[in-house]
Formats: C-alpha cells, sequence, structure tokens
C-alpha cells in the first residue's frame, strides 16, 4: 500500500470542499458513529456515511461513503472529506479513495469542524 502525506490544511475551503466537510459532519452527528465522511464524484454528485461497525461487517465511514458512490456508478472522486478524532486518516481509509482517484485531497476534519490536515498521495 502507497504511502500518503498529511499537509497542512488550507486558510479557505472551496466551497465544494467545504459542503462535503458539512456532508460528513453531519453524517457523523446523526448517528454518533466514531467517524462521518464524505466524497465527491467526477459528476459533482456528494455521498456521505458514517463508519460500520456491525458484528458481520466492518466499514470506516470513508469506506462506506466510497461504497456508496461506487454503488451509485461513480468512475472517479473529485474530494474526500472525514470527521474524526484519531491523529491521522487510517490507511485503508485512504486506499479506499485512491481506488478511484490517485490525487483526490482527503480532508481530515476535527470534532469541532476545522480542517486539521489534507491527506496526499
Amino acid at each position: 500500500m502507497a504511502e500518503h502525506v498529511e499537509t497542512a490544511a488550507p486558510q479557505e475551503l472551496d466551497p465544494e470542499d467545504a459542503k462535503i466537510v458539512t456532508l460528513a459532519r453531519s453524517s457523523r452527528a446523526r448517528t454518533g458513529a466514531a467517524e462521518g465522511a464524505a466524497v465527491r464524484d467526477t459528476d459533482g454528485r456528494t455521498y456521505a456515511a458514517c463508519t460500520v461497525a456491525l458484528p458481520s461487517l466492518r466499514l470506516t465511514a470513508l469506506q462506506a461513503a466510497v461504497a456508496a458512490a461506487v454503488a451509485s456508478g461513480a468512475e472517479g472522486l473529485e474530494a474526500a472529506a472525514v470527521v474524526t478524532d484519531a491523529d491521522g486518516v487510517d490507511a485503508d481509509s485512504v486506499a479506499a479513495v485512491r481506488d478511484l482517484a490517485p490525487a483526490a485531497p482527503v480532508f481530515r476534519v476535527n470534532s469541532g469542524g476545522d480542517v486539521a490536515a489534507v491527506v496526499r498521495p
């Protein structure tokens, strides 16, 4: 699995990136899950999800959002956001995004809604 690097958060988010951050925060808040995530596909459609922790199925929020996008026919992603209390985005989550978008930014957002970092390849 390829390494990923976190870079500093941008001073200001593009409105479309801010939208997926808001969707990720809403998904987490609505369910009380450990994480919330959202992705934007290359057609501009957005997909949001939260951590799935069932006895027979475990997905990170970002994996679930990517799965929702793929299940809806998305062939690529422009950007992703994950709200987490972790100090980084786990490798499996980043790998799910990279399967569809080798260079898409993944915004790591803290529980307060601030972008803490951007994951880049």
